[in-house]
């Protein structure tokens, strides 16, 4: 017997129509590639019919799989904004607010912010979730968070509104006993030689494609000894000496021994690219408290970005 269709299956294949690839929509689903494939193959065997046509290096749809997905798009926003009214109508009885942020964020931001925000709102509680910008913005897009502070991503979707807010200062971590450690600033040459710990591009893009590009755009070859996926791993693993690593100035604020902090010296336009903080939330919906949220945030926003 054949599974019913679902509205994953159709957000599935919104999202590789709009990107003509399966990996970053997976990424935008924040799926893993084989269970994408796998909910597109049975929107496929439902329907009886191919929708997409994909090859190594290509994917493209068949005349039946456009004709599908843009009545899938209008059946997901009329859905959307059906759940999004009778969300909205519980917002003046339920005043809490559920807030997503970055690492960064988390543990930079947020720690100034909300006494500010509970002082001038103390009836508005905030539940805060910590997690990566690929897993919030889904969760945005679905109502499960009222909004979030993120990387802005490299392609943008319709149904969200993204405002900037500033852009985090690069620091060096560094192991103490190390002779940069002393520098009073570290450029990319003096790192040339020096082993490297970079995070996991699958789901850190924007902090590993800094230290690429930084070294790139100079001249030297990036010496990537290790990857991984947290910060504070990433921290924890410098103080042990396996390398150096480029993090964003809140990393300073973790308590981890032997480990040194150095500003990174960096064209201004590239970090700027890389470690740009913004506030997103879903277009056209009703929400006071996020409202409120967004005006307090904005009104602080100078105050927040000296210390970042």
């Amino acid at each position: 017997m054949k599974r019913d269709m679902d509205f994953r299956q159709l957000r599935c294949l919104v999202a590789v129509s709009e990107t003509l690839h399966f990996g970053k929509a997976a990424q935008k689903m924040d799926m893993l590639p084989a269970s994408f494939g796998r909910q597109i193959r049975l929107l496929e065997d439902r329907l009886g019919t191919r929708l997409l046509v994909r090859t190594t290096r290509h994917v493209s749809l068949t005349d039946a799989g456009r004709d599908f997905a843009e009545a899938a798009r209008g059946i997901l926003d009329q859905a959307d904004r059906l759940e999004a009214r009778f969300r909205d109508a519980q917002q003046d009885k339920t005043p809490i607010l559920r807030i997503g942020a970055i690492d960064s964020a988390a543990a930079g931001l947020m720690p100034q912010f909300l006494p500010r925000f509970r002082e001038a709102h103390p009836d508005i509680d905030i539940e805060l979730l910590e997690q990566k910008t690929i897993r919030l913005l889904p969760r945005v897009l679905s109502g499960r968070l009222d909004a979030a502070i993120v990387r802005p991503p490299e392609i943008f979707d319709p149904r969200l509104v993204f405002r900037p807010l500033f852009h985090e200062t690069a620091m060096v971590a560094v192991p103490e006993a190390h002779p940069l450690a002393t520098r009073q600033r570290i450029t990319v040459s003096d790192m040339a030689d020096a082993p490297l710990i970079v995070p996991d591009r699958s789901s850190r893009p924007h902090s590993h494609d800094l230290t690429m590009r930084l070294f790139l755009e100079s001249g030297h070859a990036a010496r990537v000894v290790q990857i991984a996926e947290e910060k504070q791993t990433i921290v924890s693993l410098v103080g042990t000496g396996v390398g150096l690593a480029i993090v964003p100035r809140w990393a300073s604020r973790l308590a981890v021994g032997g480990v040194v902090f150095v500003p990174l010296s960096v064209p201004p336009e590239l970090v700027r690219d890389k470690l740009a903080l913004a506030v997103v939330w879903l277009r056209d919906t009703r929400h006071p408290a996020r409202d409120a949220f967004l005006y307090v945030l904005q009104d602080n926003v100078e105050m927040l970005s000296r210390s970042a």
